[in-house]
This record gives C-alpha cells, structure tokens and sequence, in this order.
C-alpha cells in the first residue's frame, strides 16, 4: 500500500491513487481527492460510477485495494475504527429502522456513537427540533413522510457532533422542496466548521458545493469549484431550444452533427459558435416537421459540463 507524503497541508480528506476493485472489475481507479476542514465537498457521478464505494471506503467500512489515505488525520487502512468514531455518516436508505419509534431511533444511535450520558437527552431533543419531530417522539418511523425521515436521519448521523460528515445520496428519493430544506442545514453545519462529503447524481445539486468532483467509471475526469469546471471544461456554446416535438427536434439536429441533450421540456445543443449556429439550426429545423419557438445562447448548467467530459472520456 502507498503512503501519504507526510509534508502535505493537513485536510479532513486526502488520498491518493485510492482504488478498489471485486475481482476483474475496477470500481474505484487510482482516484486522488483532497478535502479541506469546514468544506462542502460534492462527489458527483451518474449511478454505478463509483461513488458509494468511495465512500464506504473513506468511511472505514470497505479496505482499499491500492492506495492511501487518511480522514481526519486517520489511516483508512490501518485506523478504521477511529475513523469509525470521528465522523458521521448517513447512506442513501437513512440508515433508521423503520420499525422503531422516532425516540428509539434516536436513543439507538446515541448509544452506537457513545454519546456521553450527560449529554444524551440534549442532543435528543436537539435532533427532534432539527427533524421537526418533537410532536412525533412516539411515531413509527416508517410512517414518516420521506422528507422528515431524511431530516430523522441526518440528525441520528451527528448526535456526536463529529467533524466530518459523510452523506451517500442523501436526497436521493424525496421531493424538491425536502431536498432544497436538506441543503440548507448542510449549509448551517459547514458554516459551524463541519466538513461534508456528499455524493449525489444530481447535477443541480452541484452549485450547493464549495468544490467537486465528478466521477465516471471509476475514474475522476474533473475537480473544482462549479464555476472552475463551467470555465475550465466547457470551451464551446451552448443553446436552449423549444421545439415540438421535442424528440424529433433531436433526432433532426443529430442528423445534422450537432450534439443535443434533453433537459426537461427543452433541448440543450452544444455548439463551437452560438452566434453563426443559431441561424442555421432555425433553418435546419424550419425544413422539417419540428416547430421552433426558442433558440437562445445560455450559460452552461454542470450537466452540461458533465455531458460534454463523459463525451471527450
């Protein structure tokens, strides 16, 4: 196994060349990450990029293959347990047991992170103001709606009050008002000295962070801040178009060499000059059956970036 320089700055995070494989296949290839204490780290990737076995290794639960690195000053490989001990960490299910009350979730978890006796009943009700749940002490927990048992969740992960907090896909599969509420407390504890690592595959969830990365098959193809990787790795234009129907707008567009993404309701065409190609794409489409009511230059969202990287990888 490789070892950290020991000259580097301290961070919450650092590793270098981490990789994990299962058998034949590279999960995790030779990834090189470093986080710093109090940041709002995002790990970006589609599903099955490798993400979650990322951190499930950053947070002592799965050896590397290759590699080094270390979590709040702790070896993953040599020092699981204490990495155990000093960090949250919430998966994508929430890690609750749906058939306990919301209290003895929170009674649970206290006792897993050894939450000092004098301080257990303080942090509970702390964790029961933050859910919202303080009226809802005795429901069961599979009762609650998906945003609170988020909340429920997020709140059973720091009843210690770690300094690092890990979150696998913590929005994945709850409403976009939760999601939007859920950042916010994010925001809240980074802005108390909380470091956060969070992987998501959604792209709009992007600009929440200070800095990210984006993973692909195993590999990272970018890292920066949002506006870093808008700057950095998007060299051409691209443009919004409505058009009806949709589908067909691409299809006609492909034909045409110009690459198209669907964003919603409306096309996202990726262009070397917005300027000369606007014109021709009116045309292009006016001689088929699409009806075009819009086509504007915009400023490229990270999925366009993401698209543009998977596309040139």
């Amino acid at each position: 196994m490789r070892m950290l320089k020991k000259n580097q700055t301290p961070s919450a995070v650092a590793v270098e060349k981490l990789t994990r494989t299962f058998g034949d296949f590279v999960a995790v290839d030779h990834i090189d990450l470093t986080v710093a204490k109090g940041e709002i780290f995002g790990f970006l990737g589609p599903n099955g990029a490798g993400k979650s076995t990322t951190i499930r290794m950053l947070c002592g639960l799965l050896l590397p293959t290759f590699g080094a690195g270390t979590v709040g000053g702790y070896d993953v490989i040599l020092q699981s347990e204490e990495i155990k001990q000093n960090i949250g960490y919430m998966s994508q299910k929430f890690s609750l047991y749906d058939d306990l009350t919301v209290e003895e979730n929170i009674n649970f978890f206290s006792g897993i992170y050894s939450v000092p006796k004098w301080n257990k009943e303080k942090r509970k009700e702390w964790a029961l103001e933050m859910s919202g749940l303080r009226g809802k002490r005795s429901a069961l927990t599979r009762t609650l709606p998906g945003g609170f048992k988020q909340r429920l969740a997020l709140g059973c992960a720091i009843l210690h009050e770690p300094p690092i907090l890990f979150l696998d896909e913590p929005t994945s599969g709850v409403d976009p008002v939760s999601r939007r509420n859920f950042w916010d407390l994010i925001h809240e504890m980074a802005g108390a000295g909380t470091t956060v690592f969070v992987t998501t595959h959604y792209m709009d969830e992007a600009d929440y962070c200070d800095r990210l990365a984006l993973i692909y098959r195993g590999r990272i193809i970018a890292k920066g801040t949002p506006n870093e990787l808008r700057r950095d790795f998007m060299t051409r234009d691209v443009l919004e178009i409505e058009a009806e129907p949709l589908v067909e707008a691409m299809e006609v567009l492909d034909q045409q060499g110009i690459e198209t993404a669907i964003f919603g309701s409306v096309l996202h065409a990726t262009v070397e000059n917005a300027k000369n190609s606007i014109p021709h794409i009116w045309k292009v489409l006016e001689k088929s059956r699409v009806t075009a009511s819009r086509i504007d230059k915009i400023v490229p969202s990270l999925e366009d970036v993401f698209v543009t990287l998977i596309e040139k990888s």
